[in-house]
């Protein structure tokens, strides 16, 4: 792979991060608006609400950038940029289609994104205890504590597939992808997505931003672009577990389109898992947090492991 190459994938794969959940967070204006009645954001510009995403985007930098007093300045600003970017450089690992339509191949790409996707919680973290609120230091706190625990299950269900296929590699994990796999890894799809859910803090698992009860958590103390910067990783990181739940369970680019056009079929199981996510949110109400980890140890963990004693039985079998 020539520099060239290289740069026009980063490219590329730059405008999709930047464009993309962008896009999943104006579908997620208009599905809320359709399923509860919220009708606001259908007004602004005219059809549909076209430029609601717009009209957000210039309130939040329009509002003035506040840094508390007591607050540790640099760590305070840097923050927003470590939960964000990430999701970056997962999703330069996440193969889109055939014959290395990759940001950038990684050997171990599954255990690379897994690592990376965990750095989020640092941010969140640093969030916390640089706002000099006690508040946002109890929410980063939860914070943590939830995504440490749910980081295990995904790990767990992502580590069935890489001993189906035989590889920690993604695009090789897509090479050696069957159809058949689709029944026996449905377990490990559930828990992979639902852990995914809840290291993103999405509804029912958003106890420690539960604007209703703790203000926002960890994220108290953010306005402006900052707080923007918050809101735009939570949607990066739909776009991420989506696209790897996609790639890992789904099939990625296997489907009914000729394998040229197999990009269009993972972008297809991504926003459709990404509506999923959405659908949820209006759907079910938060748990407390006592249930939210009771979830994690006795039911996401238990069912992974069963997961992987499936996949080591079957693997058996037809070796």
């Amino acid at each position: 792979m020539n520099l060239l190459d290289t740069l026009l994938r980063c490219a590329a794969t730059l405008v999709v991060f930047l464009a993309f959940p962008l896009i999943i967070g104006q579908t997620e204006h208009k599905v809320m608006a359709h399923m509860q009645g919220r009708l606001g954001p259908m007004y602004a510009g005219g059809f549909h609400g076209w430029a609601q995403l717009v009209a957000d985007g210039v309130k939040f930098a329009q509002k003035e950038d506040i840094v508390p007093a007591g607050a540790d300045r640099r760590i305070f600003q840097v923050a927003p940029a470590v939960s964000l970017l990430p999701y970056l450089f997962v999703l330069l690992a996440i193969p889109v289609g055939p014959d290395g339509f990759v940001g950038q191949a990684v050997d171990a790409g599954l255990f690379f994104v897994l690592a990376v996707m965990g750095i989020g919680v640092i941010g969140k973290l640093m969030a916390g205890w640089a706002s000099a609120n006690k508040f946002s230091l109890l929410g980063g706190l939860r914070t943590a504590a939830q995504l440490m625990s749910y980081e295990l299950p995904m790990v767990l269900a992502a580590a069935s597939v890489a001993m189906a296929a035989g590889t920690l590699s993604l695009p090789g994990i897509m090479d050696a992808w069957q159809w058949y796999w689709l029944p026996w890894q449905l377990i490990g799809a559930f828990v992979f997505f639902t852990a995914g859910l809840a290291e993103l803090q999405r509804p029912p698992f958003d106890m420690p931003v539960a604007d209703s009860e703790i203000i926002f958590g960890a994220y108290t103390e953010y306005t402006g672009l900052r707080f923007a910067f918050f809101l735009l990783s939570e949607y990066a990181g739909i776009l991420v577990v989506s696209g790897l739940t996609a790639v890992l369970f789904l099939g990625g680019w296997h489907g009914p389109l000729p394998d040229q056009l197999g990009w269009l079929w993972t972008i297809l199981k991504t926003f459709a898992l990404a509506f999923v996510v959405i659908w949820l949110r209006v759907t079910y109400p938060r748990l407390r947090e006592d249930q939210l980890m009771k979830f994690a140890w006795t039911v996401l963990i238990p069912l992974a492991l069963v997961q992987l004693a499936l996949t080591g039985v079957i693997k058996v079998a037809i070796s």
